[in-house]
């Protein structure tokens, strides 16, 4: 009896590739550490000289180099004549340290062993739903991880900040609240964006000392003020015209997050706003991936996952938010909710 087309078309590629992945990220990381990029972005581009540069042996940086030019952040050329690399466009753009987009320092955070050591146990995770509760301090106050997230990730933050600030900064006088600020990017790209608009930054004492930090760059100091605390415990204020929540309600459960913008409704101004950018995946959770994917993260929270628009919509309108509606980010794939007071 022959076989299933299906069962003749299986491979266990997909097994073998998935099980040695972590491959890709401690390859990348290396580079990073090495900072491999930026040596041929330099003009090395040979292996000795680049072996030469980033003082390391030419056996390790060949097997190096090749794997990255296979995973496309590298491209060789002249393999007769010894070999050359070079950088593609992304890899030109986001990890020659040069380059005024580089996110190198995301290494920092993602590849943090605190953070990943939170799905070390992952057959434990999945059984309890969640972060294991002798894990479950990421989300305690004045976790020294968020102030490494707040300088690490603020090169990935800065283009979806500044696509939200184009959107609704406008140029009238407008209170901004920008909630668990972090790095404070997101309120900082309106107040750079209108020269009438006063920022509020909400986050742990520690973490606002990287946005005061960033609003003093900024040269908007004058017009950026702080809040310390939990936004579930502290006085938020009033009279907001919009309050920003980015990646922020992804960390808890439903009940949790109403709590929170209830608080988030009754701060806004008559006609404001409430703007959410997150990772937003479609209904079926499997699409876009970028997205979808996140929900596995949130796995290192107690409670947290990756919310659809129709479970964020509801959690808005039982908020006593009036209208919600959902909007791509173009050009970074991310997505945002906005809500009426």
């Amino acid at each position: 009896m022959s076989s299933s087309p299906q069962a003749q078309a299986a491979s266990p590629g997909i097994v073998f590739d998935t099980l040695q992945a972590y491959q890709r990220s401690v390859a990348l990381r290396g580079a990073i550490d090495l900072d491999l990029f930026t040596a041929i972005a330099d003009g090395n581009k040979s292996l000795s000289a680049i072996a030469t540069h980033i003082k390391a042996s030419e056996k390790g940086t060949r097997i190096l180099c090749d794997y990255l030019t296979m995973l496309g952040f590298l491209v060789k050329t002249g393999v007769k004549q010894g070999g050359e690399y070079s950088l593609t466009p992304d890899s030109a753009a986001f990890l020659n340290r040069h380059s005024p987009a580089y996110m190198g320092t995301m290494a920092r955070f993602l590849m943090n062993p605190k953070i990943a050591g939170l799905l070390e146990d992952i057959t434990g995770v999945i059984r309890h739903g969640g972060a294991l509760p002798s894990e479950d301090g990421v989300l305690e106050p004045d976790n020294a991880i968020w102030v490494e997230f707040a300088r690490s990730m603020a090169p990935m933050m800065q283009m979806p900040a500044q696509s939200i600030a184009q959107m609704f900064a406008g140029s009238k006088p407008i209170q901004v609240l920008d909630i668990s600020a972090g790095h404070g990017l997101y309120g900082i790209a309106f107040a750079k964006l209108n020269p009438n608009a006063s920022v509020t930054g909400l986050d742990w004492a520690n973490v606002l000392e990287v946005a005061k930090e960033n609003a003093r760059k900024a040269g908007v100091s004058d017009r950026y003020s702080t809040i310390a605390g939990s936004a579930f415990a502290v006085d938020l204020g009033s009279g907001y015209d919009i309050i920003l929540i980015p990646n922020f309600l992804h960390h808890f459960d439903v009940a949790t997050n109403e709590k929170l913008l209830r608080k988030v409704h009754a701060a806004l101004a008559p006609g404001g706003i409430a703007v959410t950018p997150d990772f937003i995946p479609n209904e079926d959770r499997i699409s876009p991936p970028r997205d979808a994917m996140f929900s596995l993260q949130m796995l290192t929270t107690p409670a947290g996952d990756a919310y659809t628009f129709s479970e964020l919509e509801r959690m808005f309108r039982n908020a006593g938010f009036a209208r919600n509606e959902m909007r791509e980010l173009p050009p970074v794939g991310q997505r945002l909710v906005v809500s009426q007071k």
